[in-house]
């Protein structure tokens, strides 16, 4: 019988990040796809999976008849969400046997060594997670549409919505605005059809334009900076009220918002031990050994 070989996979609305290692933890190959988003599709997430799945086999030297091997932990975005870890788990995975979680949980898991703490991830999306006394209580993470708030697209989505108050004269123009009309041709027409199918990944491409004109003092990006701190530090604030006394913040605009947050906040403040991959092999580890 073949060594068994565990995965760990950490996936946001961007990307999906594969890890994987023998028996004993030894790191054997890294992979990377796109979106895992269980909220975009779950056969988008699977594919997602697999793809990252194959360049981490590949990575390791290992051929693909090893899929059959492999415990899986997947931390997804939309995997607290019971329909949808349960539609996954019903994919057809090669895999030996897997299991599903949030972002948040493996994150927190790899932040803190399996010990108690908080984390925020702030990324495409975001969402809070406290690990107390071996209970996990959660802060927001219900999806683009109705939660999400201080995330990379719901910032993207606000200053679309600004570019178009100020396009009608109900709100202030800046560079910021300009720039962001500027990228359709035809105008707000054209931004209102783009909007129809728009998915959090599209709306958080505009993020990195928000901080651009930030950064040049933009008031309207100013504004936008501050809704989303004002957001995050709401969350960071009910995870305190869990109970978590040192909270790991992380995902893509973390660097960004970091020594933008009140400094009562800024204190409890840690660097992760181990990211989110690792918070996933620790999950696989577990149903492996179920």
């Amino acid at each position: 019988m073949a060594e068994r070989l565990f995965l760990g996979v950490d996936g946001g609305g961007t990307t999906s990040r594969a890890r994987l290692t023998d028996a004993n933890g030894n790191r054997l190959g890294e992979g990377r796809s796109g979106s895992s988003n269980l909220n975009m599709g779950i056969a988008l997430a699977a594919d997602s999976i697999l793809a990252a799945t194959r360049e981490a086999l590949a990575a390791a030297g290992l051929p693909e008849s090893r899929l059959g091997d492999i415990v899986g932990g997947f931390g997804l975005a939309g995997g607290n969400v019971t329909a949808l870890a349960d539609a996954l788990r019903r994919q057809p995975f090669p895999f030996a046997n897997i299991d599903v979680t949030s972002d948040a949980v493996v994150a927190c898991l790899g932040a803190h060594g399996g010990n108690d703490g908080g984390i925020l991830i702030v990324g495409t999306g975001s969402q809070g997670l406290a690990l107390v006394n071996g209970t996990m209580k959660t802060v927001g993470g219900w999806g683009f549409e109705l939660s999400d708030g201080g995330s990379g697209a719901q910032l993207g989505l606000a200053a679309l919505r600004a570019a178009l108050l100020a396009f009608d004269d109900l709100g202030p123009a800046s560079g910021l605005t300009d720039a962001i009309l500027a990228r359709f041709a035809g105008g707000p027409p054209d931004a209102a059809v783009w909007g129809k199918t728009a998915t959090p990944s599209d709306y958080g491409s505009f993020a990195p334009l928000v901080i651009e004109h930030f950064g040049k003092g933009d008031p309207v990006a100013q504004t936008l900076l501050a809704q989303s701190i004002n957001a995050i530090s709401a969350m960071m604030r009910r995870l305190i009220q869990f109970g978590a006394d040192r909270i790991a913040l992380m995902g893509g605009l973390a660097p960004i918002f970091q020594p933008l947050l009140p400094p009562e906040i800024q204190a409890i403040l840690v660097e992760a031990r181990g990211d989110a991959m690792d918070g996933a092999l620790a999950f696989a580890r577990r149903k492996g050994t179920a």
